[in-house]
């Protein structure tokens, strides 16, 4: 492939995710999940409608333990504190990871080859 094609793929891979639901992992150990908007040449994301996760404190997780052992649960629970922001940017040297949050519903007898703004409708 060359550099042309290679770009307009990438370009058609992003545009797709315009106004798709994405969780984002940054570096410091929180999550956001909103609704993607735009980036930018330095992998700058900007969200909308965004929810702020973070971990739970030590003393929340060594609570959640105490009742999990006490009720004999091998397994422990712990609810992430969230806020919502509403617009935001994250700075691309501060992500981690990105998903797409897609449900089977939308997944479902999906072809590749049959997305426009990918193969350009062919």
């Amino acid at each position: 492939m060359d550099k042309i094609a290679v770009k307009a793929e990438a370009e058609g891979y992003l545009k797709s995710l315009l106004n798709k639901n994405l969780r984002i992992y940054t570096t410091d150990g929180r999550l956001f999940i909103g609704t993607f908007k735009c980036t930018d040449t330095n992998s700058n994301v900007i969200l909308s409608l965004t929810y702020e996760y973070r971990q739970p404190s030590q003393q929340k997780l060594a609570e959640a333990a105490a009742a999990s052992a006490e009720a004999g649960n091998s397994t422990v629970a712990a609810d992430m504190p969230s806020r919502y922001l509403g617009m935001i940017v994250i700075p691309g040297q501060h992500i981690v990871k990105m998903e797409v949050e897609e449900f089977a519903s939308q997944v479902k007898n999906r072809s590749i080859f049959g997305r426009r703004d990918l193969y350009g409708g062919r």
